[in-house]
């Protein structure tokens, strides 16, 4: 039996070899599967789940526990929310595949968490266009670079941006069926870009639901650092999904989706509304936020 914190507990090695004789037996039910790599995982998966099963000495009590769970997360997914990427998230799931799927090369930038709130089809602006939709919040202004890490510019990449207003709301968490907070655009001929939108606010991931529940059961808070959804794709590039976050946000070290990388966090400056903008857009009395984001783009290992 694995050796843990439970090691204490008291198993007779006749206990124990009826334990692994199960295992071997479910392990060898999947011998025939025709696909290696899908043989490969739900080995690995057995081996790990009835590992777990055993180190904790699971009750039966716990383990209905765990089905309602998992039920509970099926039946609050639909198409505007999935608890399952949620779940994924606060175990750290989520980085931990995008860090074995985006390894670190040369100079690239680094890669967060998709987060359940992406959507298709968002509007299409151009550049220096305001992503926000009217949604609330102060304006702010973003912009940056698309290139290789060689520094070559990257002409027309697609730049896709999403984020939550300051009630750390996205649009589809509202009632009225709106689209705002999203948008994308094209860098130009020098591989720039620009737009306005929101400055970020922290909010928390959906806490009414199962995930929610867990996190309570932890005493862990279900605050995400404030941050900018980005989604950048050109042909011969690998897609980097990532984030922008905010110098000395206070929920940098405990950002619930272990999200946060210290490449990603940037400056922000703030002007009163009196203080001319970049592009002499009239913000009718607002004041507003400014911020650079230098993209890098990693090559596609699949285009090689």
């Amino acid at each position: 039996m694995p050796q843990g914190m439970f090691d204490d507990i008291a198993v007779s090695p006749t206990q124990m070899r009826r334990e692994e004789d199960l295992v071997q037996r479910v392990l060898r039910s999947f011998d025939g599967t025709p696909n290696p790599r899908t043989k490969a995982i739900m080995q690995a998966v057995t081996r790990h789940l009835h590992a777990l099963v055993r180190e904790v000495r699971l009750t039966e009590a716990e383990w209905e526990t765990a089905v309602k769970f998992l039920t509970d997360a099926g039946h609050i997914t639909d198409a505007r929310r999935q608890e399952f990427i949620l779940l994924s998230d606060v175990l750290g799931l989520s980085m931990q595949t995008i860090a074995i799927n985006n390894q670190e090369l040369e100079n690239a930038t680094e890669a967060t968490v998709f987060g359940p709130f992406f959507v298709d089809n968002s509007p299409c602006i151009d550049l220096g266009g305001d992503i926000s939709g009217g949604a609330s919040g102060k304006a702010a202004y973003i912009e940056g670079s698309v290139v290789d890490t060689e520094g070559n510019p990257v002409p027309g990449a697609r730049i896709e941006a999403w984020e939550a207003d300051d009630t750390g709301l996205y649009d589809v968490q509202h009632a009225d069926g709106g689209t705002y907070g999203r948008a994308h655009m094209f860098a130009d001929e020098h591989g720039q870009f620009r737009f306005w939108g929101l400055y970020p606010t922290p909010y928390p991931i959906p806490d009414d639901g199962p995930v929610g529940r867990l996190l309570r059961a932890v005493d862990r808070s279900p605050y995400r650092a404030a941050h900018l959804h980005f989604m950048v794709t050109a042909p011969g590039w690998r897609t980097l999904v990532t984030h922008i976050f905010v110098a000395n946000d206070p929920l940098l070290a405990a950002d619930s989706v272990f999200g946060v990388k210290a490449s990603l966090v940037k400056e922000w400056t703030h002007h009163e509304a009196s203080e001319t903008t970049p592009d002499g857009r009239d913000l009718h009395g607002r004041p507003w936020a400014r911020t650079r984001f230098d993209i890098v783009l990693a090559p596609d290992a699949s285009m090689r």
